[in-house]
């Protein structure tokens, strides 16, 4: 992005609020919104604070950055302005015009004193082109495009029409080739309304430039709402129902008056807020107070008790959980969190009974099904021990995903011991689920083994299955990490955290620091995370990490089996991601599925286009494409079909459209071309290792459809040169996961298994006779991979 450095506005830091936030929209390419208001003097502070309320009390689940442009005013000016809004940042600026350039931000909505917000703003949050702006009046007192734009009145300004020229001077100097016309609503004149006219119904913001203060009328008794004290303006937020912004609530929430007894739905709602951020701490101080000789609030002992549980403070969690089971319409729900706590501590019997007393609750439960499906299982299976020696095996640390969880993760694990051993069963390899406490017995197990491999998977990630112990998925202490004698080899583990993500960095980095120094390797499955983590480490640590690709990337130099199929099925298929869909779309979903709306309808003129799913909740897409655009797309759910079957389907397709990261690097190591939609960093980290960053677009991007549509009918149109080009780049990873692995055989004193190019690995049987039916006979036979 070009700056100016004319003003004092360029080179700011962009926002101080969200400092906490992992930040990386120039990797995905995610929009950053702001409103911009300019305050010549102090006489217009109050206008100002009115225009925060409205914006507030309008929709109380928006809450963006507010940058105020001043011509340096003393910071105790804004003390108001801050009581009032979280994320407000004041900044010096020449004058209005500077809103034209204001760095750091894609799109910028420029707002005034005078203003004030009556309806919801949506639709200028999702505008993406030019510069928008309500025309002035012609003589007729309506808004005319041909008198060009006020100086007065709200913009909508989208940087990237700007950064090639020199920014306007003022609104009227926007070049009409950018601007876009606003209906009258987004800034309707209260010059047009006298004193007994109402103000029409639909308006959405309110000016009163040029208008005379004190005045009556309906048009000021509208702003005149907006004129409260921080008590009342507090309480009048509190008080709405519906959703509300997280950084908003908690910003208007907290501090409790002195002396008050908040309402206990709220402070759950601040717990949960805290929860959501991985602030659990923070979560029990509330809720601990709160519940304090109160047995009779199950959803608040539920919420401290799975926060508790986030900080390993199992007992404590055990009995608010307890307590929660206490009234029918919680225990379902709290006896699932019982089950999962006393999987985490090795406590298998007690989990099923948990499991159970839960399906007791609600037989429909499918939380607790699953946990009694699982226990069950390891019972069964505990009862029957490997002959082999532990000595002899390997311990695998990493996520086992079972069920309908995600097929990538099923995948992956096997992908990673195909790495060391042609035996990816439990003959050779000892499983540990990573969010299992190490406790001394699992210690003991651990190190009875010949080598402790972690990885891989996006483990360092701080909000699935959060634990105090390490601050990652691996829930082990640093004591006990410490006391590993067995050689301990990280790989191919990915930094997983996303674009706005909020975490602690404090008890993570110190686990990493204990890991990375007791690792003999410890390598990352791309170089974006190399550098990530790198930055978390003293300098003496640093050089110990080095890259690893992830082994699902190299399928078909694991497996001889997965040599290119004599005929593809002409197919293209697509997948999308919804976990965290706040991270990964921001205020562009409805901009994303009209794209690829518009994608699907181009590409399916060459190839049938289908959807994968990598778990139950990705087939939102499909409904959401139904829904909103008429399109019907045929579902093939990965989620229940073996790891054989799923590689089978990824292999014999010509095109993959994949969001989320192994929806990319499972084809791609099978020889299949790949299109990232890139939402999270990790998928341009990929691509960036592979030197094919235009394999990837980014799911904000303004020409999403047009980009994307054409990528796809280039690749369909040579697919021999595409395949091509996928095995010429899965070569360089293959050369450095074998040179990595050579380091590997030093520590473990196992063969290598690549020796014989006719052998591949011994697969393990497929999870489900459905999946089995999935698999080709030719993928049985296929000859060993040229």
């Amino acid at each position: 992005m070009t700056t100016h450095d004319s003003t004092p506005v360029a080179g700011a830091a962009a926002d101080t609020a969200s400092a906490s936030a992992d930040d990386r929209r120039a990797v995905t390419g995610k929009r950053r919104i702001a409103f911009a208001v300019y305050v010549a003097d102090v006489g217009e502070l109050p206008g100002l604070q009115t225009l925060l309320r409205s914006l507030a009390l309008t929709d109380p689940a928006l809450c963006e950055d507010v940058v105020v442009l001043h011509p340096g005013l003393p910071d105790a000016s804004f003390d108001a302005a801050h009581r009032l809004h979280p994320r407000l940042t004041p900044r010096p600026a020449v004058g209005r015009h500077d809103v034209f350039r204001l760095d750091g931000y894609d799109t910028v909505i420029a707002l005034t004193p005078a203003l004030v917000v009556l309806g919801r703003i949506d639709a200028l949050l999702r505008l993406r082109t030019g510069v928008a702006a309500v025309p002035r009046t012609g003589p007729e007192g309506v808004p005319d495009p041909r008198h060009g734009i006020p100086d007065d009145g709200l913009l909508v300004i989208q940087r990237q029409d700007l950064d090639h020229a020199v920014p306007p001077a003022a609104a009227r100097d926007v070049p009409e080739s950018v601007l876009v016309p606003l209906d009258s609503r987004y800034d309707f004149r209260a010059l047009r309304l006298r004193d007994d006219l109402a103000v029409p119904e639909g308006v959405v913001v309110l000016n009163f430039a040029g208008t005379q203060s004190p005045c009556t009328g309906p048009a000021h008794a509208a702003r005149a709402r907006f004129d409260l004290d921080d008590e009342a303006f507090r309480a009048a937020y509190l008080a709405l129902p519906g959703a509300k912004h997280p950084d908003l609530l908690l910003h208007l929430a907290l501090p409790f008056p002195d002396g008050s007894r908040p309402p206990i739905d709220l402070v759950r709602q601040l717990a949960e807020i805290h929860r959501g951020r991985g602030h659990h701490d923070l979560a029990v101080a509330l809720l601990g107070e709160a519940v304090a000789d109160r047995p009779d609030l199950p959803r608040c002992h539920e919420t401290l008790g799975v926060c508790l549980m986030a900080l390993s403070r199992y007992e404590e969690a055990e009995t608010h959980l307890l307590l929660a089971t206490a009234s029918p319409d919680f225990a379902p729900r709290a006896y699932g969190q019982l089950a999962r706590m006393a999987w985490l501590l090795g406590r298998t019997e007690d989990a099923r009974g948990y499991a159970l007393a839960g399906l007791e609750s609600d037989p429909t439960d499918a939380n607790c099904r699953a946990w009694y499906a699982r226990t069950s299982e390891m019972v069964t299976a505990g009862a029957t021990a490997s002959d082999t020696p532990p000595g002899e095996q390997l311990a695998h640390v990493a996520l086992f995903a079972e069920g309908d969880e995600n097929a990538g993760d099923k995948v992956l694990p096997e992908a990673v011991r195909s790495c060391f051993t042609a035996d990816t069963g439990p003959d050779r390899w000892h499983q540990q689920h990573a969010h299992l406490l190490v406790d001394e017995a699992g210690l003991e197990r651990l190190n009875a083994r010949r080598a402790v491999i972690v990885g891989g998977g996006g483990l360092f990630l701080p909000d699935t299955a959060p634990n105090g112990n390490s601050g990652w998925q691996w829930n082990i202490p640093d004591d006990v990490l410490a006391r590993i004698t067995a050689p301990l080899a990280v790989f191919a583990v990915g930094y997983n955290v996303f674009d706005g993500q909020r975490y602690r960095r404090e008890r993570f980095a110190a686990s990493l620091r204990a890991l990375v120094e007791r690792s003999a390797f410890f390598g990352l499955r791309n170089h974006g995370s190399v550098a990530r983590v790198r930055e978390l480490l003293p300098a003496s640590l640093r050089e110990k990490v080095r890259y690893q690709p992830c082994p699902t990337t190299v399928a078909r130099h694991l497996d001889a089996r997965l040599a290119e199929p004599a005929v593809r099925e002409d197919t293209v298929l697509i997948n999308c991601a919804y976990d965290r869909a706040g991270l990964r779309f921001g205020h562009d979903y409805g901009h994303f599925l009209a794209e690829m709306a518009a994608a699907i309808r181009a590409i399916s003129g060459a190839a049938e286009v289908r959807y994968a799913a990598h778990m139950p909740a990705d087939e939102r897409f499909v409904d959401d494409l139904r829904r909103e655009h008429g399109l019907v797309l045929p579902v093939e759910p990965l989620y229940l079909l073996s790891n054989d079957a799923i590689r089978d389907l990824y292999r014999r397709t010509r095109l993959v459209i994949g969001m989320r990261g192994h929806a990319g690097m499972i084809p791609f190591g099978c020889g299949t071309p790949v299109i990232s939609l890139v939402s999270h960093p990790k998928l341009a980290y990929f691509l960036a290792d592979i030197d094919r960053p235009d394999w990837g677009v980014s799911v904000h991007e303004r020409a999403l459809g047009a980009r994307l549509a054409e990528r796809a009918l280039d690749v369909l149109a040579d697919h021999p040169a595409a395949v091509a080009d996928v095995h010429d780049r899965q070569r360089a990873l293959w050369s450095v996961t074998r040179g990595n692995l050579a380091l590997l055989r030093e520590l473990t004193g196992l063969p290598d298994p690549f020796d014989d190019p006719g052998t591949g690995p011994v697969v393990p049987a497929p999870r489900s006779a459905a999946g089995e039916d999935r698999v080709a006979p030719s993928l049985r036979t296929a000859p060993p991979t040229p």
